[in-house]
């Protein structure tokens, strides 16, 4: 039977985005299964949501939390895809395993809740919210694997929006923020091997350990600000397709449309830039 309320599926929500997606869908009244491959949350989560342990790698487990929540509520309204990591390094030092792991975190796991959530959503109507990255249209030196899921996640959601438009009252969004003050960083910094550096990138991976371009500095915003740009994307009247996430996050956007002779040397300026100043400020 349905408890009445509104009810969203969460990934990645025992820290950072996640953490603060799930507070503001709670305080917006929302029934919210918070779920995470880790199964510590923090405590106000674990008050205030029902938390559940998913690894969306896993497609029985995914099967599994979507049939508890249809079982428990009745119903399921949004989903929220916010599950994902960052593998960091140049491209021709990144290990293919290590590729392959990333993308089925990042585009996979949103395609294996879109086939378990749209059964129940085509009922009743319904949203899928993906969180997605600026690095989805323009890449970064070092940040190649994870730009390029993102930017494949992008394309497969713009796909599933098109799909979907018209029909059962169902709206697909993505968000997309640059950087945020999360554990990304030092996630993404704790794939980078010692071994096996190619010497021609020194100064990839000198921006990588020492400047701005996994944190952001100053530039980089909150969880929170994020947060509420997901839960507008589950709640207004008419969704947008695309939510970028502050000034800078549209200013990265927009580079995407400039010649590549213009946007190459804009990235590799940056990185040596945020490699100076991460030494000196």
């Amino acid at each position: 039977m349905s408890t009445g309320k509104a009810v969203v599926l969460l990934t990645g929500a025992a820290s950072g985005i996640g953490a603060a997606t799930a507070r503001a869908f709670a305080d917006d009244g929302w029934t919210v299964y918070a779920t995470d491959i880790e199964s510590e949350f923090p405590a106000d989560i674990r008050e205030r949501c029902r938390c559940l342990e998913l690894d969306v790698t896993d497609g029985g487990q995914i099967s599994t939390v979507v049939g508890q929540i249809i079982t428990e509520t009745g119903r399921l309204d949004c989903l929220v895809n916010n599950a994902g990591y960052g593998v960091a390094g140049p491209v021709e030092d990144i290990a293919s395993d290590d590729v392959r792991e990333q993308f089925d975190v990042l585009v996979h796991g949103p395609h294996r809740l879109a086939q378990a959530v749209l059964p129940e959503m085509r009922k009743h109507g319904g949203r899928i919210v993906t969180v997605s990255s600026v690095l989805g249209h323009t890449a970064s030196p070092g940040l190649g694997a994870y730009s390029a899921g993102k930017a494949a996640v992008e394309s497969l959601t713009d796909a599933l929006r098109i799909e979907v438009a018209g029909a059962d009252d169902i709206h697909v969004s993505l968000v997309e923020p640059a950087w945020v003050e999360t554990g990304f960083a030092a996630g993404a910094l704790g794939s980078l091997s010692e071994a096996d550096r190619t010497p021609t990138y020194d100064r990839t991976y000198d921006a990588l350990e020492d400047g701005w371009v996994l944190t952001g500095g100053p530039l980089a915003t909150t969880p929170e600000t994020v947060a509420e740009t997901v839960l507008a994307a589950a709640t207004a009247d008419q969704p947008k397709a695309r939510y970028p996430v502050g000034a800078f996050a549209t200013f990265v956007r927009w580079t995407h449309w400039l010649p590549a002779r213009l946007q190459d040397p804009i990235h590799r300026g940056f990185g040596r830039a945020s490699a100076f100043l991460g030494r000196w400020l």
